[in-house]
């Protein structure tokens, strides 16, 4: 199975009470932290949405 590796490149301040769970979530902190690789699959993909405006994806075909 592929994985996608997340790095959070935007702050959680003024983001939604969804949005802040999805990003705890993932394990993303800081600005720059980077996530151990995550699984490509469904449920990965809609944490990814909600938080798209936010995270830089690599790998895959994100």
């Amino acid at each position: 199975m592929a994985t996608l590796k997340l790095t959070l490149i935007k702050s959680t301040i003024g983001s939604t009470k969804k949005q802040l769970a999805t990003a705890e979530a993932l394990g993303l902190r800081r600005i720059g932290d980077v996530t151990a690789n995550q699984p490509d699959n469904a449920a990965t993909r809609g944490k990814i949405r909600i938080l798209a405006h936010l995270l830089k994806v690599e790998g895959g075909d994100a």
